[in-house]
């Protein structure tokens, strides 16, 4: 006890001896600082530390300012105020009530990604870009602060200036924010998000307080911060530690949110989401570890005296053991670590063998790929290596849903859903030369050891290997669809469907190519437009109902396998409904002789039949233009001289009604008459198309106005009824108006 008395009253005196004088100096600091602009409340370290815990810990204060200040920007920050579509988005995220929150950190991570391709991309030019040291490894880090509730995400990507802070942060793309609210408002799925690339929003699912911290090798370090309360705030960083290069984001978590500081659900949605993301993925996570330490002196004297008691039998062994004891005596305990624990390891999944990737593996891809995580899989995909002069891996899918966006602004945009990677390095997702407009709806990747790395984007594009990639491209990609197409239940003759069905997946794949014509048939015709090369192949995929096929869709090959002996045109008829087309007359004669028309009711058709001449050495023929033939019928030259002088004299009484001839008709079975157009010039369908136009002109129009052609009924008694009057008094005014009123 006395040798602890000393000790203890000089350490007191001392003690005694700095309080005052600390005291004195936060008097001082307190008075020189009583004019200076306010800064977040700070705690100077070891203010009433005292030894063996008398007081509370200055750590703990610490924590309690930093936590209090947190929430509020920065006294020395240039304020901003957000754009009014981001307030009105922020305010929607803010106040949902979706149930997945998950996805804040799938559009981070892809957002870090992103940034990563980006430097990369500018590297391959000029190696300066990635510095020296830890800022050339493209990687992305989680780390978790449980003590202040804070989730950190860090890229070392290609960072952002003050001003691309403001403009990445603050104000987005007015169409891309409308087209998501209002679908949000229709569908109130948020999973949508990052298609419409206002992705980082989702952070306020679960932070009500986020800083950005950026640097870019352009500027100084800079913090974005915000509430979500309509404002933003931008300071230069001069308190934390240098990034180097690259991003930083720090979420404050809600306390609504703490699942997030929970390592092993990051590990769950980093596997979920962000599995085939290029770059590695770390999350700076605990470990237990056994560790060796010295042993207590009770212990030892508790060991001590168990080998006193021991028998003299055991007398050998306790010379051995006495042995040890000369050693430093030493226990296990287990001890907490932390380390970078590496959460993506998979092999990109285009570099591997297609027989060696699961359906659930390519399901989870495009989710990554396409930033679609519904519980729909793709409708299907295509897993190829090419050979030859080009060299290149790729991976096509079919989306089970088209794209909200996919036909506004067809011709101008040049987007694309494919990403160009060359040997592994990701160079675009912006080119159109991969693939054709009408197949722009496929998602996917192309990776190709031919292309040339280090050149500019505009270099590339002219380089003739992407000819033959694009060449490849389209054939592969129209025969998926074909697969998809031939393994439907639906789409087979008998034959096939019995093998389809004793495979086991027609259940699965039953409907599917309905399924895909109902959402892209559109770009189908669209292709048979413009791409005259493969117009054939396109047209095996086209799909329409008819008069026989009872509401289900039909392919031209089904078409033709039904058609009539002797029949050599295939019938269609265009117009606004099939419920409008059943009830035409022009059927009315095809009908009775059991002949099968088609039924195209999409705008398009018009411009695809002008293009889809004949398919299989078959002609097409509108049941609605002059030049319709049905076989030849006997009594057709008697009926034509019958009624010659009447059709004459219709003709010259119609000559005021643009009227260019009037002709027997061999379509018409009930009704009296139908004025049909020239076989060259519109349909009245297509007239009614152009007319409704915004911009039309009727008067530029008139040149391919089709020429009207009266067509009558021999067979009906209105007919009948006025060639007797027409003979006998052709200036009858009644019998004129009854003609002008047919």
């Amino acid at each position: 006890m006395r040798k602890w008395t000393i000790p203890s009253v000089l350490f007191l005196l001392c003690l005694l001896f700095l309080l005052p004088d600390q005291g004195r100096k936060i008097q001082a600091n307190a008075e020189v600082d009583s004019d200076a602009p306010l800064d977040p409340p700070k705690v100077e370290e070891k203010i009433g530390g005292v030894p063996n815990g008398l007081s509370t810990d200055s750590d703990v204060v610490k924590r309690e300012a930093e936590s209090m200040s947190r929430r509020t920007l920065r006294a020395n920050a240039e304020k901003f105020e957000f754009q009014a579509e981001v307030s009105r988005l922020m305010d929607i995220i803010i106040n949902s009530l979706y149930s997945n929150k998950d996805i804040f950190l799938r559009e981070l991570i892809s957002n870090a990604s992103d940034a990563l391709d980006k430097i990369r991309f500018l590297a391959l030019t000029d190696k300066e870009v990635l510095g020296e040291g830890d800022n050339t490894k493209l990687e992305i880090q989680i780390k978790l602060d449980k003590e202040k509730k804070i989730l950190s995400i860090r890229d070392r990507g290609i960072g952002m200036t003050k001003e691309d802070l403001i403009k990445n942060l603050g104000t987005i793309a007015k169409s891309g924010t409308s087209a998501f609210v209002e679908k949000m408002q229709t569908s109130g799925d948020l999973n949508l998000i990052g298609q419409f690339g206002v992705g980082f929003y989702s952070v306020y699912l679960v932070a009500d307080y986020v800083e950005v911290i950026s640097k870019h090798n352009d500027d100084k370090q800079y913090v974005w911060e915000s509430k979500a309360d309509g404002a933003f705030a931008i300071s230069e960083d001069k308190w934390n530690e240098p990034l180097g290069r690259g991003t930083e984001i720090r979420l404050h978590l809600r306390d609504e949110a703490q699942e997030y500081l929970d390592e092993f659900k990051l590990k769950e949605l980093v596997k979920k989401y962000s599995e085939f993301i290029n770059f590695p993925i770390y999350l700076w996570a605990s470990k237990e570890v056994d560790e060796e330490v010295p042993a207590d002196e009770d212990e030892s004297s508790d060991d001590e005296e168990t080998t006193e008691s021991k028998s003299s039998e055991e007398g050998e062994e306790e010379d051995a053991e006495k042995e040890e004891e000369k050693k430093p005596k030493t226990k296990t305990v287990k001890k907490t670590t932390y380390e970078w624990e590496l959460l993506n390891d998979m092999k990109a999944i285009w570099l591997r063998n297609p027989k060696e990737v699961s359906d659930e593996e390519y399901t989870k891809f495009y989710h990554s790929l396409a930033k679609d995580f519904g519980d729909e899989k793709p409708l299907a995909w295509s897993h190829f290596t090419a050979e030859g002069d080009v060299e290149f891996k790729a991976v096509l899918f079919v989306p089970p849903k088209a794209p909200h966006d996919l036909y506004e602004s067809y011709y101008n945009s040049n987007k694309s859903n494919l990403k160009l990677y060359v040997r592994r390095v990701f160079i675009s997702d912006e080119f159109d030369e991969l693939l054709p407009k009408y197949l722009n709806f496929l998602k996917g990747l192309v990776d190709s050891d031919t292309l040339p790395l280090n050149v500019s984007r505009e270099m590339l594009q002219q380089h003739s290997s992407l000819k033959t990639i694009k060449k490849k491209l389209i054939r592969k990609a129209l025969d998926m669809i074909r697969k998809l197409a031939d393994e439907d239940p639906d789409e087979s003759n008998d034959k096939d469907k019995k093998d389809i069905e004793e495979s086991g997946d027609s259940n699965e794949k039953r409907g599917q190519y309905a399924k895909f014509w109902n959402e892209f048939g559109k770009s189908i015709k669209l292709g048979i437009i413009e791409d005259a090369t493969n117009r054939n192949r396109l047209a095996k995929l086209l799909r329409f109902e008819t008069t026989k096929s009872d509401g289900k869709l039909t392919s031209l090959d089904q078409y033709i396998s039904r058609m009539k002996s002797g029949q050599k045109d295939i019938f269609y008829i265009t117009g606004t409904s099939k419920e409008q087309l059943e009830k035409s007359p022009f059927l009315e004669r095809l009908t009775k002789k059991n002949y099968e028309v088609i039924f195209f009711t999409d705008p398009v058709d018009e411009y695809l039949m002008q293009y889809l001449m004949d398919y299989e050495d078959k002609k097409f023929q509108n049941v609605s233009k002059e030049g319709l033939k049905l076989g030849k019928d006997p009594k057709d030259k008697e009926l034509k001289e019958s009624f010659k002088e009447l059709t004459k004299w219709w003709k010259g009484a119609l000559a005021s009604e643009n009227v260019d001839d009037v002709k027997i008709s061999n379509r018409l079975s009930d009704s009296p008459c139908v004025v049909v157009t020239s076989k060259y010039g519109w349909s009245s369908n297509m007239e009614r198309i152009m007319q409704s136009q915004t911009l039309s002109d009727a008067s530029k129009q008139a040149y391919m106005r089709g020429k009207r052609v009266l067509e009558i009924n021999p067979r009906h008694p209105i007919i009948k009824e006025l060639r007797e009057r027409g003979v006998n008094d052709p200036e009858d005014e009644s019998v004129k108006q009854t003609a002008q009123l047919m």
